[in-house]
């Protein structure tokens, strides 16, 4: 009952956020306002982060030191990792870019985790002097880290990533535990075990251990055969050591999010009701714990709004062309079947439409066929000047733009909802102008080949 009044109350921010974008010129039906604006629910992020920590909170034994970090490609915006960090959550990163973001909203190294297959030796400089946690890929890196470690004192946890090669989910581009996945130490290939035990006890500074065999697609269970089997390493290497040199498992994030409705599952609690069943000793205090979730924190948190510019009929088939298609939605448009998206109706004011449904193609803006967000979706009649709403976007689409046919990046706001049943708006990226698109595509620059 609880999750459920939590679900409504969420979609009822939502249309009072829509009506209000509307009736403060974020966006509309009329050139004298955008096209196009994508909105940030910052109470239902705040519900997230407090949902993941509670979760954890309640199994762990007391005392047991956490940090969950969010995945900053999920959602890479300045204000979006301070909220989070306000809220409790570090960062994790996938390269320099992604530090300098979690370093610009002020979330401290030590609660800041760098992850990447591809690591230069001045990102590991860099981590190693600002005292980021890191987790080396392979056993490469490890050599690398040897002659940076030994070059003086180091605050950086390190560990190393494992692939449990546990198998794939539904979505085959995303899953990261197959048998021949680019992550991590392949801990089922011949000698690798043996390989890794070594790697510890050669390096005393070698403290964590990190696993992420989570994504979209991938059901509990599996997800949590990865971290099974990232514990009984660990013992294994401890055993080895005579020693607790491993303290500490980063078990990584990969929570699915239901993009089918408003319902949030599986949630946090269900996660970890999966983990206490398939390992139940991670709980009891022996490790500390580290989590790097990313869509499950963001995605059911984002709307884009966007304005439908003209409407036709080609063979039969009623088309509604908008502003919003590849540009913020890459993956929906590119693999349809494995990222299917909601469309949301709205009219010109903001208010949720109504009427007999039609099959209607919901296209966007992009110079090629493709660019569907929906193809014979059952939707009331659109037309000219009304919004279509795509929810569950805050995560990995429009805060991660794809520049096809230099299409600008739209603003993105968060939202709070007043006791009251006002709307506050706070811009948490500008919208991107003509002369920055220019700007960025060599124009200051034009004579260079000539």
């Amino acid at each position: 009952m609880a999750a459920e009044m939590h679900t409504q109350r969420a979609a009822a921010r939502r249309d009072l956020a829509v009506r209000a974008a509307v009736e403060q010129g974020l966006v509309g039906g009329t050139d004298e306002a955008p096209p196009l604006v994508c909105l940030l629910d910052t109470a239902g992020i705040r519900a997230s982060a407090a949902a993941l920590k509670d979760a954890f909170e309640a199994a762990l034994a007391p005392g047991t030191p956490a940090l969950h970090a969010f995945a900053v490609k999920a959602c890479p915006l300045v204000p979006v990792l301070r909220l989070l960090a306000e809220a409790g959550i570090g960062c994790e990163v996938a390269g320099p870019g992604e530090l300098a973001l979690a370093r610009a909203a002020g979330v401290p190294a030590a609660r800041t985790v760098l992850d990447s297959p591809a690591k230069t030796a001045a990102e590991l400089r860099e981590a190693l002097a600002l005292g980021v946690a890191v987790n080396a890929d392979n056993l490469q890196e490890l050599e690398r880290l040897d002659a940076l470690v030994g070059a003086g004192p180091v605050r950086s946890p390190i560990g190393v990533r494992i692939n449990p090669q546990t198998g794939a989910g539904t979505i085959g581009a995303l899953s990261t535990a197959t048998a021949t996945s680019k992550f991590g130490v392949a801990l089922r290939d011949p000698g690798a075990r043996d390989r890794l035990v070594r790697a510890y006890l050669d390096r005393p500074w070698l403290t964590r251990l990190h696993v992420h065999s989570g994504s979209q697609g991938v059901p509990l269970p599996l997800i949590a055969q990865g971290v099974r089997d990232l514990h009984d390493l660990a013992e294994e290497i401890n055993a080895a050591a005579g020693r607790r040199q491993v303290d500490t498992l980063d078990i990584g994030g990969g929570l699915p999010v239901n993009f089918a409705s408003d319902e949030r599952a599986p949630t946090y609690a269900q996660y970890v009701g999966a983990l206490r069943e398939a390992v139940p000793a991670l709980f009891d205090g022996g490790y500390g714990l580290v989590t790097e979730f990313g869509r499950s924190l963001l995605a059911k948190h984002g709307l884009v709004l966007a304005r439908v510019e003209y409407t036709k009929s080609t063979g039969a088939r009623p088309i509604a062309l908008t502003h919003a298609g590849v540009q913020l939605a890459t993956r929906t448009v590119y693999a349809p079947a494995q990222w299917p998206l909601r469309i949301l109706p709205y009219d010109a004011k903001g208010a949720p439409k109504d009427g007999d449904p039609v099959a209607q193609d919901v296209a966007g803006p992009a110079c090629f066929a493709g660019d569907l967000l929906a193809t014979a979706r059952e939707l009331p009649p659109l037309a000219p000047g009304d919004l279509i709403g795509v929810p569950d976007t805050g995560a990995y689409f429009f805060t991660a733009h794809y520049g096809y046919n230099s299409l600008p990046r739209p603003a993105v706001h968060g939202f709070t909802v007043t006791p009251e049943g006002g709307v506050r708006f706070a811009e948490v990226r500008p919208a991107q102008s003509l002369a920055e698109i220019v700007a960025e595509s060599g124009g200051p620059l034009r004579d260079a080949l000539l």
